[in-house]
């Protein structure tokens, strides 16, 4: 069976080195050949590359699109895309609406995606829980996106982006991430060594009273997309062999 390829965007982040890792630790028969992009992150290369030794490394402007075609010539195209990239902090994208739509919203991942003649790629792309308005506590999926900031905005467009124009997809809103450090530390506080540092120092901090948030653990959102592309490839093959039979 054709060793199936998986595209991490974003690898360098929190996420995206997190289920880099764990998809190279598989020890099944069938081994991913796996591939991630980066962008502003490229001090974080190194480290990722030594613990992930046969994965491809690109780089990739969101905005443009500049950096897919590499991937196309260099990699082919791959039989799952988890979209890990954001411009995530909120106060970040309120100061520059514009490029939190222009980097969250996958224009230019869906057109490179779009360029192929075959169109059964999975698409997982990573929302957030901004997209709700946040007036109550343990929103559901089906309950209606009305984003408070720029943040939620862009990724509520983006998941109506997707769903518009991409046939195979699994979006997946989560709160706040939590868990270890990366191979190749990020810049980006980390909620539970942020606090770890500032209880160390013993330092006066003022904690946002006002919301409810559901934390989760980095490995259990890796274990659902992990979930996520077994059972997309074992469909695909199955499908194989039912063309085949």
């Amino acid at each position: 069976m054709e060793t199936k390829r998986v595209l991490v965007v974003g690898g360098t982040g929190y996420l995206g080195q997190h289920l880099l890792l764990s998809l190279s630790q598989i020890k099944d028969n069938a081994p991913y050949d796996l591939a991630f992009t980066y962008h502003s992150n490229s001090n974080l290369l190194q480290p990722l590359l030594d613990a992930i030794p046969h994965s491809l490394a690109f780089h990739v402007d969101l905005v443009t699109g500049d950096g897919f075609q590499s991937i196309a010539s260099k990699f082919g195209l791959p039989h799952v895309v988890v979209n890990c990239a954001a411009l995530s902090v909120p106060r970040v994208c309120e100061k520059d609406p514009d490029a939190a739509m222009s980097i969250n919203v996958p224009n230019s991942l869906v057109n490179w995606l779009s360029s192929f003649e075959e169109r059964d790629t999975l698409l997982i792309h990573l929302s957030t829980d901004q997209v709700y308005e946040g007036v109550k506590s343990f929103y559901k999926e089906e309950d209606e996106a009305v984003p408070v900031n720029v943040y939620g905005k862009s990724k509520v467009a983006a998941e109506q982006f997707i769903s518009k124009s991409w046939p195979n997809f699994a979006i997946l809103r989560s709160s706040i991430i939590f868990g270890p450090q990366t191979i190749s530390p990020v810049p980006k506080s980390l909620p539970i060594q942020w606090i770890d540092g500032v209880l160390s120092k013993k330092e006066q901090v003022e904690f946002f009273h006002d919301e409810f948030r559901c934390p989760v653990y980095v490995k259990d959102v890796v274990t659902i997309i992990l979930s996520l592309i077994n059972k997309w490839i074992i469909a695909c093959h199955c499908a194989l062999t039912s063309d085949l039979a």
